[in-house]
């Protein structure tokens, strides 16, 4: 039976190893969105001895390209994006201190081994449901690349945000267990 956790971030490499696939974790508290374009530009700075544009020790990253606020909201829909496109600079986000990543959909290989190896844990928040996640957010701040629109960087604060994890610090996958236990039905 899976766990459900309530957590805040920051988060540390200590309290994401308890979770495990299949757990449901409950965030309230600030997270940061970002999608490829800005997971691009935050290596590349990076590489060229800069600073990542905010400090993203034991932060939750959320892909996500929100719609404009409909007025009296802080954003409009904003359902998890495909997580595979940021597949390619999830281990050097892991390396800036992330700990957590949402999104929608399975990671690769080396996505999954650079998770246990810093600790780290994939999570996914429901698909087609973007206005109803809305709902949970009770701020939003662009805090980086606003040139880039829906995929700036931008800090939101969150209230009893759901999501599950699917790739956690011991190899775990729950697609994969998903997959495993359908096949033998």
């Amino acid at each position: 039976m899976p766990d459900t956790y309530k957590v805040s971030p920051p988060l540390s490499a200590d309290e994401v190893s308890r979770y495990c696939a299949g757990d449901i974790i409950i965030i309230t508290g600030e997270i940061f969105t970002a999608r490829d374009a800005a997971h691009k530009r935050i290596v590349q700075m990076v590489a060229n001895g800069e600073n990542p544009p905010v400090d993203f020790t034991g932060a939750v990253i959320y892909y996500v390209g929100p719609t404009p606020a409909p007025p009296g909201r802080p954003i409009g829909s904003a359902g998890p994006t495909t997580s595979y496109r940021m597949d390619p600079y999830t281990e050097q986000m892991l390396e800036f201190g992330a700990k957590m990543f949402i999104g929608k959909g399975a990671r690769a290989k080396e996505v999954r081994e650079a998770l246990v190896k810093h600790k780290g844990v994939y999570c996914a928040a429901i698909g087609g449901a973007a206005a109803l996640i809305s709902q949970r957010i009770t701020a939003a701040e662009v805090v980086a690349f606003p040139e880039l629109g829906p995929e700036a960087v931008r800090r939101l604060t969150v209230e009893e945000f759901p999501v599950v994890v699917v790739n956690d610090t011991a190899g775990g996958d729950l697609f994969q267990e998903g997959m495993s236990k359908y096949r033998k039905l």
